[in-house]
């Protein structure tokens, strides 16, 4: 069967007459200037890779859909949720945190759970993970903290003292970490774990009543994670390996899926609640507030180029739509803005105008005009300034949320909650987990902090043994510590320890 031949041609359309030879000044050359052909593939060539995430630089991704199972508009008045059956068109990115874009996916690490909803409201984001808790609660932290995860600016190489340095020095992050060092910080592939909101988000309805709430993603091909030994073989043996699972299950017919639900706190019950309800270094648990079904998301359709659809694929939690917004979780609040300002950096000031990201259900309508790789036709001659009487478009009052009452002294206030960074952890070892779970978080945790210095290992040993004393010195036991030097500093105050352990 013939097949239509194709002329290749310049990036502006001119035909190009021969790919295999540049243009010389007789035989071997030199090369000449008006070689335009030559020039524009080097050119082009040069700049084909834009910057990588600063964090989650790899990942993979797809598109499909989210279907409303269970009528919850009582709590929201988002038109996406609006009716049973309903269904939405999303793209989900999954990806690695720490490591960089050519790393493997078996790294230990929690793993990016990115979602974007295409609702005639326009678009919609949650930006997920893994695993349900953050490592920290403020955004000053963050910079620092993710310095840690990458590499020593001396020997360019991961740096078990900086990773842990910090950690131990960061009491909150004890939830996270031992998260992160349990089984579930090595997921088998995306398609079998789980995705949690993490932050606590407001869902409002049309009466101007609103809720707080969490979303909780659950796998439908169950739960599947590496041992530390299948994690480093696979690092070696396959290094893609979820990467191409999840394209070459979608490929096959075999659509990943997973039920949504949340779990809901009224606003009243958020002001005495025995753990801050903002705080993503804590979850709510579910005898306190149970799941709530909302829906089931699939993914049935594989990007048809990577670049386009994936690595220039932008999420922002600050992406919200009518009867949905934020909450004062500090953590939350900074990612509205370094999102969006990573996003302005990497792909420039109109990344919202790319396909991928674009808004597909509803017109977008705006004054702000300009800037790089504007090709869209930049407003014409519509107005660029507000207010105007030329039929500029008009703020919309009932898009605004309900208010709530906030007061207080401005300043760098410390953490008060009553209610401290050990509770949960210590539940999550001794009532969550498996005997099978601890033994592998103990291995898991003693293999990779026994590399860095002995006061780090201290220091860190005690805050597992203010989550639960037989963490803590079975931890102690691994690393051949003094378990009595680790009770007395598992006893100091954050002040005290740290002094006691300085380098």
């Amino acid at each position: 069967m013939s097949k239509e031949r194709k002329t290749l041609t310049t990036n502006f359309g001119a035909p190009a007459d021969n790919d295999l030879n540049s243009v010389t000044a007789g035989v071997p050359g030199p090369v000449v200037l008006q070689d335009i052909h030559l020039i524009e593939k080097l050119a082009h060539f040069n700049r084909e890779r834009i910057p990588e995430r600063i964090v989650h630089a790899k990942g993979a991704g797809a598109y499909g859909y989210f279907e409303v199972t269970h009528d919850l508009t009582g709590y929201t008045k988002a038109k996406f949720l609006s009716g049973i059956g309903k269904r939405t068109e999303v793209l989900v990115r999954f990806s690695t945190v720490g490591g960089e874009k050519g790393s493997a996916d078996s790294e230990r690490d929690p793993r990016g759970f990115a979602l974007k909803f295409y609702t005639e409201e326009g678009n919609y984001d949650l930006v997920m993970n893994n695993t349900p808790v953050f490592f920290i609660r403020d955004p000053l932290k963050f910079p620092d903290f993710i310095h840690t995860q990458k590499r020593h600016p001396a020997t360019n190489t991961k740096d078990p003292d900086m990773f842990w340095d910090f950690l131990s020095l960061t009491p909150e992050s004890v939830h996270q970490v031992t998260i992160l060092f349990s089984d579930r910080g090595t997921p088998a592939t995306y398609r079998n774990m789980n995705g949690y909101s993490g932050h606590t988000f407001k869902w409002y309805n049309d009466k101007g009543e609103y809720v707080w709430v969490k979303y909780h993603f659950k796998t439908e091909q169950s739960i599947k994670n590496l041992t530390r030994a299948d994690a480093v073989a696979m690092a070696g043996q396959d290094p893609d390996h979820a990467t191409r699972d999840l394209f070459q299950a979608i490929k096959r017919g075999e659509f990943a899926a997973w039920t949504v639900s949340v779990q809901i706190m009224r606003p009243e019950e958020s002001e005495s609640y025995r753990f801050d309800p903002f705080d993503i270094t804590k979850v709510w648990p579910h005898a306190d507030y149970p799941l709530h079904r909302l829906g089931r998301m699939v993914l049935n359709r594989n990007p048809e180029n990577y670049f386009a659809d994936i690595e220039q694929a932008a999420f922002s939690p600050g992406n919200f739509v009518p009867g949905i917004s934020s909450s004062p979780d500090k953590m939350l609040q900074g990612r509205l803005f370094a999102y969006a300002d990573a996003h302005r950096y990497r792909l420039g000031a109109n990344y919202h105008l790319l396909p991928v990201n674009r808004a597909k259900a509803v017109k977008v309508d705006n004054y702000q005009r300009d800037g790089f790789m504007r090709f869209d036709s930049n407003g014409a001659g519509t107005p660029v300034y507000y207010p105007n009487s030329f039929n500029g478009p008009e703020p919309e009052a009932e898009a605004a949320e309900p208010a709530f009452d906030v007061s207080g002294i401005v300043g760098r206030h410390p953490y008060t909650h009553p209610n401290d960074d050990f509770v949960q952890t210590g539940e999550l070892y001794s009532k969550v987990m498996s005997d099978g779970d601890r033994n592998n978080l103990i291995g898991n945790i003693v293999a990779h902090l026994g590399k860095a210095q002995k006061r780090i290992q201290l220091r860190q040993t005690a805050l597992f043994y203010k989550a639960d004393s037989l963490y803590g010195s079975r931890v102690a036991e691994g690393l051949g510590l003094d378990i009595k030097e680790v009770q007395s500093l598992a006893h100091m105050s954050h002040e005290q320890r740290a002094k006691a352990t300085a380098g």
